[in-house]
């Protein structure tokens, strides 16, 4: 096998300069040939999609997120499959093991937590794979900050409140503090900012902002395995999320949600069911 930082590298370099042909040729929805990269959406096993619950349904070998994909979604979907968890195995491990499942006629499903597009750690292995000529493919899934905003029962944008959402996690062993940018997006006010990977960091995180002068009074949603059986919701501010989330003991599994829409409070009503469809054809239309 190719080393795999050699085949990321090289991979890329020809993406850089080669538009992949299936770009043009594939959709999203589609089922195509290879490896799927599923997101297996944040925990309730209702959220999987459609074609990824068929696709884990049929599949002979699905290699998941451990602890990250729910166990009732394994045993729901994949109870004839092996199953295998990703965690603690390094690319050297993963990528032979699955390319030499799929070369042996096996179909192989790569289960990731939530979607792979965000913060999923999919496309290193699908260019690694790719290089070995194994075929692959993303299949989305519900993120858990649709799940959170679900449980909120609110929107991420909301009319005169928040045009904006931004995903990002905060400084620590993986980010720089100086690529940390979530005092930006929450000085600017109409962003819905959400935090991933950084339950353990909330309280150090709300104390970044308060330093930097941030409205101690901002609202601030943390919710604990959205979706999941044990779901918890904590409720507070800047000032006061940080000693309510170290008092339930979360280390991790949270989604933060910083931003007035957590609290569904302020907005006005939309152009859309104001009668704009029925206006004449040369005025602008609305976009929300």
């Amino acid at each position: 096998m190719t080393d795999p930082q050699a085949a990321i590298d090289a991979e890329t370099d020809t993406t850089g300069v080669e538009r992949d042909s299936r770009v043009s040729q594939r959709t999203a929805g589609e089922t195509q040939p290879g490896i799927p990269f599923i997101g297996a959406g944040p925990g309730d096993p209702g959220l999987l999609t459609v074609t990824g619950k068929e696709l884990v349904e049929a599949a002979d070998l699905v290699v998941h997120a451990g602890s990250l994909v729910n166990s009732e979604l394994l045993d729901t979907y994949c109870a004839d499959a092996e199953q295998v968890s990703s965690i603690g195995k390094d690319l050297e491990e993963l990528v032979p093991l699955m390319r030499d499942a799929h070369e042996g006629g096996r179909d192989v499903v790569r289960l990731h937590s939530g979607d792979p597009a965000i913060y999923g750690a999919a496309i290193e292995q699908m260019d690694a794979l790719e290089h070995e000529g194994v075929p692959t493919y993303i299949v989305p899934g519900v993120t858990s900050a649709f799940a959170a905003s679900a449980t909120l029962r609110t929107q991420l944008t909301l009319n005169g409140v928040a045009n904006h959402v931004a995903f990002t996690r905060p400084q620590g062993k993986t980010l720089d503090a100086e690529d940390d940018h979530i005092g930006e997006f929450v000085g600017m006010g109409d962003v819905t900012t959400c935090i991933y990977l950084g339950t353990h960091a909330v309280d150090e995180t709300m104390d970044r902002l308060l330093e930097a002068g941030h409205d101690p009074e901002t609202p601030v949603a943390v919710v604990y395995h959205a979706s999941w059986p044990d779901e918890d919701v904590i409720e507070g501010t800047i000032e006061t999320i940080g000693e309510r989330v170290a008092s339930a003991g979360y280390r991790a599994s949270a989604m933060v949600v910083i931003g007035d829409a957590a609290r569904k409070a302020g907005y006005e009503r939309s152009y859309l069911y104001d009668g704009w469809a029925n206006r004449d054809a040369t005025d602008s239309e609305a976009d929300d």
